[in-house]
């Protein structure tokens, strides 16, 4: 895969090498950290997952504190290593 730009990572989530993202998710520490440490596999389950917590806890993501909120659920869905724990916490307001 000479020129390609997949590269593999031990998985912090999944535990497991596995190809990473093409890029980093978003700009900043964080966004490296997952570029860095999460496969393309759990970055696709968080997505599914940040849906769902979007949903089960009516986040705006317009509302900064819910930005804040699932940005949190994120590192703890990604890092914490617990399937599912992002919906265990309280949105801001609640």
């Amino acid at each position: 895969m000479e020129g390609s730009d997949v590269h593999e990572v031990d998985c912090a989530r999944l535990g497991r090498r596995l190809p990473g993202l093409g890029k980093p998710p978003f700009s900043g520490a964080l966004g490296q950290r997952i570029y860095e440490q999460i496969s393309a596999e759990a970055w696709k389950q968080w997505e599914t997952e940040a849906v769902i917590v979007m949903n089960h806890h009516g986040l705006s993501l317009a509302d900064p504190a819910a930005r804040r909120f699932l940005m949190k659920q994120m590192e703890e869905f990604l890092f914490g290593g617990a399937a599912g724990g992002a919906r265990q916490e309280r949105p801001p307001g609640s």
